[in-house]
């Protein structure tokens, strides 16, 4: 398959941030990020539609691709289809972040949220602050109206990113860094 030089270099980018990923997996990672940024949507049907111009390819093919991407290794077609277990990127995903950001003015914060999409689903989301936003980096999704307590499931997360935090802590605000380093900070 030939790619164009912008998405090769992307992909060169995304493979060196997520090196424990296979090239399937980096490959739709690729096709994924490219899309929403370019079409500046999240859905599927927008997202294959412009990829298959710019690959040259069908659209269902290329709808396929994405689809098979994000679906359990039982639901895609071949024999050597593998889950991704998106918790392992999340702290190659906060390395990555944090290598791109390289500001020694302005410090880093993660925050934590908890979005609710009515009844469905509650998602739990760390996000570094980034100028006037925040890139999310780790994240939990969680049936609607669940009971119980948030905490294992923050915990969880942070235990996550705990291998991607920097020795000098320059960029974490204590509560969190105490949680990650096995206090009680949170």
């Amino acid at each position: 398959m030939s790619h164009p030089d912008r998405l090769s270099q992307w992909e060169r980018e995304v493979s060196t941030a997520f090196p424990h990923l296979s090239h399937p997996q980096v490959w739709g990672l690729v096709l994924w990020s490219a899309g929403i940024a370019l079409s500046g949507a999240a859905g599927i049907t927008q997202i294959s539609t412009l990829l298959s111009f710019v690959l040259g390819q069908g659209e269902q093919a290329v709808f396929q691709r994405l689809r098979e991407w994000y679906l359990n290794a039982k639901q895609k077609s071949g024999k050597k289809r593998r889950d991704l277990d998106v918790t392992k990127c999340f702290a190659p995903l906060l390395r990555w972040v944090l290598r791109l950001w390289r500001s020694e003015k302005n410090p880093l914060a993660l925050v934590i949220d908890a979005t609710t999409l009515g009844n469905r689903w509650t998602i739990l989301v760390i996000s570094v602050v980034v100028r006037s936003g925040a890139i999310p980096v780790a994240w939990k999704v969680l049936p609607g109206e669940q009971e119980g307590s948030w905490r294992p499931y923050w915990e969880e997360l942070l235990t996550c990113l705990q291998e991607a935090v920097p020795p000098n802590g320059k960029c974490w605000s204590s509560p969190i860094v105490a949680c990650m380093r096995g206090g009680s900070g949170m």
